[in-house]
């Protein structure tokens, strides 16, 4: 599984479990010159921006370290950006980072 597949396949696996708690999942992977969100969800009166981090073993820390300040400059400006391009008023705005871990034992049962 190259990288690119780890990170879908950990966005799709947040998605889901965001959406069994409740969560309305407005877009995945919105993008725009000031960054990009891995999801953007809704449940009551809350926007939540979510950084979707997947890793395969803790080796480097935990995926929400990996998130930085950098990262979380772009994550507040494209979610600027998303509300005020629907034309989103009055709700809370939450920023969440969800961590996958994603462990493939090949020929496992054998």
């Amino acid at each position: 599984m190259n990288r690119n597949e780890k990170g879908r396949l950990g966005e799709e696996l947040a998605a889901a479990d965001m959406e069994s708690k409740g969560y309305m999942i407005l877009v995945k992977n919105f993008r725009c010159k000031a960054g990009e969100i891995d999801i953007v969800a809704k449940r009551g009166n809350v926007m939540v921006f979510v950084e979707v981090k997947t890793r395969t073993g803790k080796g480097y820390g935990s995926p929400a370290e990996a998130v930085g300040d950098v990262k979380r400059h772009h994550m507040i400006k494209a979610a600027a950006f998303y509300m005020h391009k629907f034309n989103i008023r009055g709700m809370d705005m939450r920023f969440d980072v969800a961590e996958i871990y994603v462990n493939h034992l090949e020929n496992a049962l054998i």
